[in-house]
């Protein structure tokens, strides 16, 4: 959907729930993430595409210090005073407005808003619904207040908010996905100083995301298990190795290899993945730069392979809509994007073969789990905006 739509649609959503005009309408996209599983939060590389799946938000200002923020998509609305944030909090997306309003709220005084929330970004697929939620409040706090804030800043502050308030063990990818996206590009972000540069995707490849419509329980306990196993597999090194190492990223392939055994499993396995994937990554976004899209969809099988056998959060279901990609002449490359244990696929396929491929994910993927997978073709999209109403 084009922005100018969403802008329409934004007002509209604003109108069906208070009466009159939005002052601003913010616009922030979904993310597949083509390369680096799991190493943003070990201050590694990343490959993610910013996606035309977005979030919407449409408010105005109040004239007291409430917040007054509805979710057209959840049907809910929450309401809190500016003075009280933490202790008003009810409902899972509303910890994410309130967290994304406390940490602006450091900037200067905020005042009262009300706000519309609505979009299309599947919830719950691995594609980030959560960090375009808080980079569009964040924008619309921004514009509405006139907050002396840039991009990053503005990301940096969403992600403080999904890792202290919400409490949410993450890395800065999502956040600076939505932030910095570009269309017709890959983002190559550094999580360690946050640089980042667009990386050309070839027009001969096109974006397909496949929803497995299962998240298995043991995502979460499972995800801040590697978090831990990964800290742990620092403190290793550091002890091992001559130089200091603050996280993964500070150990090559070269000295893990030298080391290995003396890293007690799975905390060796978990620290193979990370560090050999943040090579993939450098060698994936080198093989888009080049135009070579095969040599990037390779690594991604690769990624898939190691995230299932040395890092373990894949499970049946990606594997079989990886299984059914690599056999799929046409695709290019495939694997697991998000957390893991459920969520997504992420493949670069050939634009002529897309319909064959969704044919067979339609066939094959309900034969052997009795379940439906959702195919989208997603386009490359800028990162955050914000209009006026008068746009």
């Amino acid at each position: 959907m084009e922005k100018e739509q969403w802008v329409t649609d934004g007002k509209a959503a604003f109108r069906s729930v208070f009466d009159g005009e939005p002052d601003c309408i913010s616009v922030a996209p979904g993310r597949v993430n083509l390369i680096g599983g799991h190493t943003d939060y070990n201050d590694g590389y990343v490959l993610p595409v910013a996606i035309d799946r977005h979030t919407v938000v449409a408010g105005r200002r109040r004239p007291d210090r409430t917040v007054v923020a509805h979710s057209q998509t959840l049907a809910k609305t929450i309401r809190f005073d500016l003075s009280s944030v933490e202790q008003q909090r009810d409902a899972s997306w509303g910890e994410y407005v309130a967290g994304v309003i406390d940490a602006l709220n450091t900037e200067s005084s905020l005042g009262g808003m009300e706000f519309v929330i609505t979009g299309d970004i599947p919830l719950g697929a691995g594609v980030s619904s959560s960090a375009a939620l808080e980079l569009s409040v964040g924008a619309l706090v921004r514009d509405l207040f006139d907050l002396q804030v840039d991009d990053r800043t503005l990301a940096d502050r969403c992600w403080k908010a999904e890792t202290e308030f919400v409490g949410v063990e993450c890395g800065i990818m999502d956040q600076y996905a939505a932030a910095f996206g570009k269309a017709d590009h890959a983002l190559f972000l550094d999580c360690q100083d946050q640089t980042h540069d667009a990386v050309r995707l070839s027009d001969d490849v096109r974006i397909v995301v496949i929803d497995t419509n299962v998240k298995h329980e043991l995502a979460a306990s499972a995800y801040n298990d590697r978090v831990s196993e990964c800290q742990e597999g620092v403190a290793e090194f550091d002890a091992l190795l001559s130089h200091t190492v603050t996280s993964l990223r500070d150990v090559s392939v070269e000295e893990f290899e030298r080391h290995a055994e003396s890293i007690r499993q799975p905390v060796r396995d978990r620290c193979e993945h990370v560090i050999s994937e943040n090579d993939r990554v450098r060698m994936a976004a080198e093989a888009l730069e080049s135009g070579d899209s095969e040599r990037c969809g390779t690594l991604m099988f690769a990624s898939h392979e190691s995230l299932k056998e040395l890092y373990e959060v894949s499970c049946p279901e990606l594997d079989l809509v990886v299984r059914c990609a690599h056999e799929t002449e046409g695709v290019i490359g495939a694997r697991m994007t998000g957390g893991g244990f459920g969520g997504s696929v992420v493949a670069l396929v050939r634009p002529d073969t897309i319909s064959s491929f969704a044919e067979t994910l339609h066939k094959v993927y309900p034969a052997e789990t009795g379940i439906e997978p959702d195919v989208y073709t997603c386009r490359t999209s800028d990162g955050v905006s914000v209009s006026t109403s008068q746009q």
